[in-house]
């Protein structure tokens, strides 16, 4: 029988894992949850993380010997959760035979619970709070309506959403200003995440951090470490508790995707071919910005391809040369406009601000080119770059002739924290006026992105833009790369005829 160890994240208790424990117990599982200091209605004066640490333990100590608890406990934990159970599995290693993060990422050494807090003014906030009181305040929990600053609450019933605002307690300030400290016993055992992916994390994304080489996530590709996805938001023992029970026994029992680390045989998305097969024709460099120029006399009129993100500084080829942006300026320049490709500087959440700056004078700098026709624009967003399509939805200029999006993120998602309000495009969308919009969506994306295009398509409809969709009912999040069909080709096709018939109509 397999022993599992429950712990809840912030503001929470046992109270959260009574539908997946029901489940776990009928399929033959032990379950043990844990009461933190401080969120089960004892006192939270001077509760620290290494209080709760100590909470985990006393409920490791008391699991009896047997089968699962020879070196075979599961411990889970949630959100803030996962600060003490790592630190209680660093001085229990031999009892533990799996560490299961649902819907967080890893602790490190050193590194305080506050790191994880999603939104950075509140970080901010609570370390000031912290110099002037101290660290035995609390941290009031949410309102029923401001559960989503802290993750997306997507797939909760509105039952539960009132339970967990009822049974919710404030948390203390000290047990995520406390930083963890780990000895490096936790570094052997074996750990599956559990991603949220309505929350905004998913299998694909982490692969892709990954292949971009990001230094904290490339261990995360080693072979004690194993994910699975659930189409849900941040709260899955609510949304989705009989899942969640089904990933844990199979966690348990050792199953879960494993990463591809970097430098296997086959290449990442990013560095896969273009769905078609388009002509090589001349480019040109100026700067971050590469023109690929059509074999046409007179000026032309131009389309400026956007990449998504975040992407790492530092990564090569930068995303100009990827072979995904490389075709589809040469598939627009063999049809008679110049296609252009640019750096820009979204490396983190924060970056959103200097990317808009870099794609503005992007343009500029195309427009400023005599081979192009500076009144006939068009610009296209990829993924993550979609949330710059705000600024050209508010006020759109009269060269511009087209705005297309592909799989874009058009809201930002919950596990990114705060972006700048500046980048919403499903409240810009409301100054579209006549400019002609061409998404192209996926039928295969992500819960939590896809939400955001319906979002942005509602907003559209409310606000009488001219909105065309182009369906890939079998495609995945960049498909244009990953699904060689038929299906996608014609999909990229489609867009774009559309945007250059929106250039030269």
């Amino acid at each position: 029988m397999t022993e599992f160890v429950l712990v809840a994240g912030m503001f929470t208790g046992a109270h959260v894992w009574e539908e997946t424990a029901a489940h776990l117990v009928s399929a033959g599982a032990g379950v043990h949850t844990v009461n933190l200091a401080g969120l089960d209605g004892r006192p939270g004066d001077a509760v620290g993380l290494e209080t709760h640490i100590e909470d985990v333990l006393a409920v490791i100590d008391s699991v009896g010997a047997g089968p699962g608890a020879d070196g075979g406990i599961v411990l889970v934990a949630h959100g803030y959760g996962t600060y003490p159970v790592l630190g209680a599995a660093d001085r229990r290693a031999e009892r533990i035979g799996r560490i299961v993060c649902v819907d967080t990422g890893p602790g490190q050494d050193g590194v305080p619970a506050l790191a994880n807090v999603p939104d950075p003014a509140l970080r901010e906030e609570l370390v000031a709070r912290a110099g002037a009181e101290g660290a035995g305040g609390d941290l009031d929990p949410p309102a029923r309506d401001a559960w989503q600053r802290w993750g997306s609450t997507a797939g909760i019933p509105e039952a539960a959403l009132d339970r967990l605002t009822g049974l919710a307690s404030p948390q203390p300030l000290g047990t995520l200003l406390q930083p963890l400290r780990l000895t490096g016993a936790v570094g052997a055992l074996p750990v599956t995440g559990v991603l949220c992916d309505a929350n905004g994390s998913s299998i694909a994304m982490v692969q892709q951090r990954v292949d971009f080489g990001d230094p904290a996530l490339v261990p995360l590709a080693g072979p004690l470490v194993s994910f699975f996805d659930l189409p849900t938001g941040h709260w899955p023992m609510l949304s989705l508790p009989a899942e969640l029970a089904d990933v844990l026994l199979r966690a348990a029992a050792g199953e879960g995707h494993h990463l591809v680390p970097p430098g296997s045989a086959e290449p990442p998305t990013h560095l896969r071919p273009f769905v078609l097969d388009v002509p090589q024709l001349p480019s040109e460099r100026h700067g971050n910005v590469d023109l690929c120029l059509p074999d046409a006399d007179g000026p032309r009129p131009a389309v400026v391809f956007v990449h998504g993100g975040p992407v790492p500084a530092g990564v090569e080829p930068t995303p100009r040369d990827w072979p995904l942006l490389q075709g589809y300026a040469r598939y627009a320049a063999s049809e008679g406009a110049v296609g252009v490709t640019l750096d820009h500087r979204l490396h983190d959440m924060a970056g959103y601000p200097r990317a808009a700056a870099d794609v503005a004078a992007a343009v500029e700098l195309v427009r400023a080119d005599p081979r192009v026709d500076p009144d006939r624009i068009a610009l296209w967003f990829f993924s993550g770059g979609g949330l710059l399509a705000a600024h050209w939805l508010r006020e759109p200029p009269a060269w511009l002739r087209c705005l297309a999006a592909s799989y874009p993120v058009l809201v930002p998602l919950p596990a990114w924290g705060p972006v700048d309000a500046r980048f919403r495009p499903e409240e810009a969308v409301a100054g579209a006026g006549t400019l002609p919009l061409v998404i192209t969506r996926v039928g295969r994306e992500m819960p939590g992105i896809a939400a955001t295009v319906e979002e942005f398509l509602t907003a559209a409809t409310k606000y009488g833009a001219d909105a065309e969709v182009i369906d890939v009912p079998n495609g995945r999040h960049t498909f244009d790369a990953l699904d060689r069909t038929e299906e996608s080709r014609e999909a990229v096709r489609r867009a774009m005829r559309s945007v250059l018939g929106h250039l030269t109509g």
